[in-house]
């Protein structure tokens, strides 16, 4: 069924304009302090537990969940000023991020209260790493067709099988896995999976193999299970029908403004390097990107305000990760040829050439992480009623 796609004209509130100067000033006193570098940051891994720790004592993480839990019950629009901020200065935000983002929230929904109490305060005090277990190889991002598979043992269940494209599984305290509970029917394909806590540090079973990047970098990863047992209080949610969960929860993962800075640092240090005066030429492309950049983060801060009104914005979100990733992959090929006729000699060049470089290697990425373009607009044609 064809479904209205629909972005609310939504505006940051007073107190998350308030709150964005604060986390400007704790930035600024981090960056003085020599805690990161925004200039060498985007070339690190962007994982730094103990500036996790930090933003945990600020309050910034778990924003958006009840005190009970360690939350700070703000808004979904005070959150995004956060990570806007965060972004913008390429913040080492890894440790907690996909924790905060997105396994936080489907613990919330749909974890044991026990759970609740033990993992939720620990990941808003910045002390616990999330991982998701979602593509497989041979299926990618096409969840529907998940065949590693979950057994039901005595006390719980036996995970076998591989997840790849798995984002920081060798730091990660804990995985939130989709596996295959049972059989798709004709009728439905999506029936039979089934999501599950996983502990990485304490379980057998879990082989982690890493996948590098060509500049040698190290984020993603594959990740085997054989025989891995998982009790039976880590199951969330129903089983057998974790896709509505799984489809609820990559609305939080790709609807963010991470989804368009991660390459930022590639446009700032061009504006640097062209100076006050650019040519016609520089001056015309910076505000190209800079109009295109304005326009994706108008539908970001909508779709976010979705969220906070309790809406389930999934084609939207859909919609802001393959525009937002198309552009920040192409951003420093764009880059680079603006910045073609800056005086080589000039000092002013040198970063960000480092940084183009830096970009450009890792690019092929960001289109995957989070579901890739072809899986994005397959799920905006059914939106839409084209297929």
């Amino acid at each position: 069924m064809a479904s209205a796609i629909q972005f609310d004209p939504i505006r940051l509130p007073p107190e998350a304009e308030t709150l964005r100067l604060e986390v400007r000033a704790f930035l600024d006193e981090q960056i003085s302090n020599g805690t990161f570098d925004p200039n060498t940051a985007p070339k690190t891994d962007g994982f730094s537990r103990e500036f996790s720790r930090k933003l945990g004592a600020k309050g910034w993480i778990g924003m958006t969940w009840p005190k009970k839990y360690g939350g700070h019950e703000r808004s979904f629009l005070e959150r995004y000023v956060v990570t806007e901020e965060l972004r913008a200065v390429a913040a080492p935000t890894r440790a907690h991020f996909t924790a905060d983002r997105q396994s936080g929230p489907v613990l919330l929904k749909y974890a044991p209260e026990a759970i609740k109490l033990d993992v939720l305060p620990r990941i808003t005090r910045g002390e616990c790493c999330f991982c998701i277990g979602m593509s497989e190889p041979n299926t990618g991002s096409d969840l529907f067709a998940a065949s590693a598979r979950a057994t039901k043992a005595d006390g719980g269940w036996l995970l076998n099988g591989a997840k790849i494209w798995t984002t920081n599984a060798h730091h990660a305290e804990y995985m939130i896995g989709l596996f295959r509970t049972s059989p798709a029917t004709t009728e439905n394909r999506r029936h039979g999976l089934t999501q599950y806590l996983l502990d990485m540090k304490n379980t057998p079973g879990i082989t982690i193999n890493p996948i590098r990047f060509m500049n040698g970098m190290h984020d993603f990863n594959e990740v085997v299970f054989e025989d891995a047992f998982i009790p039976d209080d880590h199951v969330l949610g129903e089983i057998d029908s974790a896709w509505k969960q799984a489809t609820i929860e990559l609305a939080y993962e790709r609807s963010g403004p991470e989804r368009f800075l991660e390459t930022l640092y590639t446009l700032v240090e061009l504006v640097r390097a062209l100076g006050d005066r650019p040519d016609t030429r520089g001056a015309e492309g910076i505000g190209r990107l800079v109009a295109q950049l304005h326009t994706m983060r108008r539908m970001s801060v909508s779709v976010n305000g979705m969220l906070q009104a309790g809406k389930e914005p999934m084609l939207e979100g859909s919609i802001v990760k393959e525009l937002g990733t198309n552009w920040e992959q192409s951003l420093p090929a764009r880059v680079r040829e603006l910045a073609a006729f800056i005086d080589e000699e000039a000092g002013n060049r040198a970063t960000l050439d480092e940084l183009l470089q830096h970009a450009i290697l890792i690019a092929p990425k960001l289109t995957l992480q989070g579901g890739t373009t072809e899986i994005l607009r397959g799920i905006v044609a059914r939106g839409l009623g084209l297929r």
